[in-house]
C-alpha cells in the first residue's frame, strides 16, 4: 500500500510526489531488469539495500524539468546501539622513526598498547576489523584500540586527555561511521540521499561537465550551477586541493569539457563519459597519448594543464614512487614535458625550465628560458623540466612548426570520439559493471601498499559522504549524493555505496569525489548538508542544463 501526496515545491516550483516508504512492503534490492516506475527516477518498488530490511524509508520526488527528477531519500533513524568512542593512533611498527601512526596494527601490538593504557587507568579494548569483500580488496584489515562508550562527542575530552597522559594520541569518533563486516546489515541509520535522475527520452536540455572560468581555480558546485543557470548539479571529479600538490583546482585525473581534453587520465582509472547530444552517460577506463613533434624529431608528452613534476594520484609512466594509480598521493617526476591550453588560467606555472609558445597554426612564436607565461589565444605552450629541457630546445625554433597532439584511448585501444557536447569527468573506483557489483578499490589506487591498511580503513572501509553516478537498464543517468560524518546521516562505505547503486537500479556505476566535496544543487539551492559545515569549492561539476529556449524565457522574466 502507498500513501502519496502531491503539492507544489517551494524549492523549484515543480511537481512533488511524496511517498512514505514506511508503508511500503519491505522487498529486496532492485535488479538489473527491474523497471523504473512513475516519475521517481529512483526505483520506488524496492527499498535501499542499506541496513536491516525493516527500516523505515521515506522518499520525496520532485519533477525539476521534463525528464529530470529529484528523489530525496531518508532511511532508518536513531540507533541506540551507536556511541562515541576514542580511537587510539597506534605508533608505526616500522624502523623509520618518522613513519606515521595508524589506526590499525597487528593483534599483538594492539593488545600491548591496550595493556599499557589499562595500566594507566584507561579502559581500553582491542577490536578486530574485518572489511566486506570487494572485487580486489577487503577481508582482514587488522586490529584497532578504542576506549570509552560515550553519549556525546564532548564526553570524550577527558578520555583523550587520559590517553595522551599515557603517551598516545587519539581522536573521538562515532561508531555509526564504521563499515565493519556485520555492522552494515545491523546498523539502523540514519541515512540521507539525493538522487537526480535524467531520462534522455524526455529531457531536452543537456548534460555537461563544467570547471568554471579556468582550471586552476576552485568554485563551489552551486557557483558552477548558478553561473550556467543549471537545473541541477552535483560535484564531480577529484582535483588538486593542496597547492603543494600542483595547481589548486586542477582535475586530478581525466577531464574533457566542451569536447576539449584538458587533463590526462590517472593510469586507466574509470571515468564518467557524458554524451551531451544524446544525454546519455557511460563509464569507461581511459588512457591517453600525447606528443610534440617537429622536423627535428618527436617526444612523448607527460601531462596536460598541470604543474610539471607533480602528479596528483600518480598513474604516469615514469612517476615516483609508482606508475600505478595511488589515491591522495602526489607522485613526482623531475623530467617532464607538459602542454598547456588557454583554459588553464591567466598564466602557466612559473619556475626553472623551458617554455615554448605555439600559435593556432602550430608555429613557434616564442621560446622562454624560464617557465610561466600567458598561453596564446587559440594556441598552446609546452613546458620542459630537467633533462627534457635540452630535448625541447633541440626541437623548437621560432618561426618553425611544432605540432602538439593529444588523444584519449578507450579500453579497446581505439581513440575516444568527442565533439563539443562531450564531457568526461574523472572518478573511481568502479562500483557496478554490467549489472554486477565490481568495486575495484585496489586497482584504482584506494588501497595503499605498505601503510598497514590505514588508507583503506579510513577511505574504503569506513562510512563517508559519497557522490556517485551511473545508469539504469533503460539508459537513465542517476547523480547521487549521500551525506555523512554526522549522527544525522552516517555516510556509506564503498561496499554500501555499490549496494545502494544496485538497489537504485543502476547497471553501471562509478564513485566520484566525496567527503567534504559532496554537494547536490537544484533550484539555486544546496540540497544536502556538506560535511565540512559549508560548501567546499571543487574542481568541476556535472550540470543538468536547460534548453536554450527555456533559458531565454527565464532570462526574459
Amino acid at each position: 500500500m502507498k500513501a502519496s501526496l502531491t503539492h507544489r515545491s517551494a524549492l523549484t516550483g515543480g511537481l512533488v510526489l511524496a511517498v512514505c516508504s514506511a508503508l511500503l512492503s519491505p522487498v529486496g534490492p532492485a535488479h538489473a531488469d527491474d523497471s523504473q516506475t512513475g516519475d521517481a527516477g529512483a526505483n520506488q518498488g524496492a527499498h535501499l539495500n542499506l541496513g536491516p530490511a525493516d527500516l523505515p524509508e521515506n522518499r520525496t520526488v520532485t519533477t525539476l524539468a521534463p525528464g529530470v527528477t529529484l528523489t530525496k531519500i531518508s532511511r532508518g533513524g536513531a540507533d541506540p546501539s551507536l556511541f562515541w568512542t576514542a580511537e587510539v593512533a597506534i605508533p608505526s611498527e616500522s624502523p623509520d622513526p618518522d613513519a606515521p601512526a595508524s589506526a590499525l596494527s597487528s593483534q599483538a601490538t594492539a593488545q600491548h598498547i591496550a595493556d599499557k593504557l589499562g595500566a594507566a587507568g584507561v579502559d581500553a579494548r582491542v577490536e578486530h576489523v574485518q572489511s566486506p569483500q570487494l572485487a580486489d580488496a577487503g577481508g582482514d584489515l587488522g586490529y584497532r584500540v578504542r576506549a570509552g562508550r560515550l553519549a556525546a562527542k564532548a564526553d570524550g575530552d577527558s578520555v583523550v586527555a587520559q590517553i595522551k597522559a599515557a603517551g598516545f594520541a587519539s581522536s573521538v569518533i562515532y561508531t555509526g561511521w564504521d563499515g565493519d563486516t556485520g555492522t552494515s546489515t545491523k546498523t539502523r541509520g540514519p541515512w540521507n540521499l539525493e538522487v537526480i535522475t535524467i531520462d534522455p527520452e524526455n529531457f531536452r536540455g543537456q548534460l555537461a561537465g563544467s570547471f568554471g572560468p579556468d582550471l586552476e581555480k576552485r568554485e563551489t558546485t552551486s557557483q558552477l550551477a548558478n553561473d550556467a543557470r543549471a537545473i541541477a548539479a552535483v560535484n564531480a571529479g577529484y582535483f588538486v586541493f593542496d597547492p603543494t600538490a600542483g595547481a589548486e583546482g586542477d582535475p586530478a585525473g581525466v577531464g574533457v569539457y566542451g569536447g576539449k581534453t584538458l587533463s590526462e587520465p590517472v593510469a586507466d582509472r574509470p571515468a564518467l563519459v557524458i554524451d551531451g547530444k544524446k544525454n546519455g552517460t557511460s563509464i569507461q577506463r581511459l588512457t591517453w597519448a600525447g606528443s610534440v613533434s617537429s622536423a627535428s624529431g618527436e617526444a612523448a608528452l607527460d601531462g596536460l594543464d598541470r604543474v610539471p613534476g607533480l602528479i596528483r594520484n600518480c598513474g604516469g609512466a615514469n612517476d615516483l614512487p609508482t606508475p600505478l594509480a595511488l589515491h591522495d598521493i602526489t607522485c613526482t617526476d623531475a623530467n617532464e614535458l607538459v602542454t598547456f591550453t588557454p583554459e588553464f588560467g591567466p598564466s602557466t606555472p612559473a619556475g626553472p625550465g623551458l617554455e615554448v609558445a605555439v600559435d593556432n597554426h602550430d608555429t613557434v612564436t616564442s621560446i622562454a628560458e624560464t617557465r610561466g607565461m600567458a598561453v596564446p589565444a587559440g594556441g598552446r605552450t609546452v613546458q620542459a623540466t630537467g633533462t627534457d629541457v635540452a630535448r625541447l630546445r633541440a626541437m623548437a625554433t621560432v618561426g618553425a612548426k611544432l605540432k602538439i597532439g593529444t588523444g584519449l584511448l578507450g579500453g579497446d585501444g581505439k581513440s575516444l570520439s568527442t565533439d563539443k557536447a562531450t564531457s568526461v569527468v574523472n572518478g573511481g573506483p568502479l562500483l557496478v559493471k554490467d549489472g554486477q557489483e565490481e568495486v575495484t578499490a585496489k586497482r584504482d589506487g584506494m588501497v595503499h601498499p605498505n601503510d598497514g591498511n590505514s588508507f583503506d580503513y579510513g577511505w574504503v572501509h569506513k562510512r563517508n559522504p559519497r557522490t556517485f553516478a551511473g545508469t539504469d537498464a533503460q539508459g537513465k543517468t542517476m547523480l547521487v549524493t549521500a551525506d555523512g560524518r554526522s549522527t544525522a546521516s552516517l555516510g556509506l562505505s564503498l561496499k554500501e555505496e555499490a549496494d545502494v547503486a544496485r538497489s537504485l537500479g543502476m547497471v553501471q556505476a562509478i564513485n566520484l569525489d566525496g567527503g567534504g566535496s559532496t554537494t547536490a544543487v537544484a533550484g539555486e539551492a544546496v540540497l544536502n548538508i556538506p560535511s565540512g559545515g559549508a560548501e567546499r569549492p571543487v574542481g568541476d561539476a556535472v550540470l543538468v542544463l536547460p534548453t536554450r529556449k527555456d533559458e531565454q524565457a527565464k532570462t526574459e522574466k
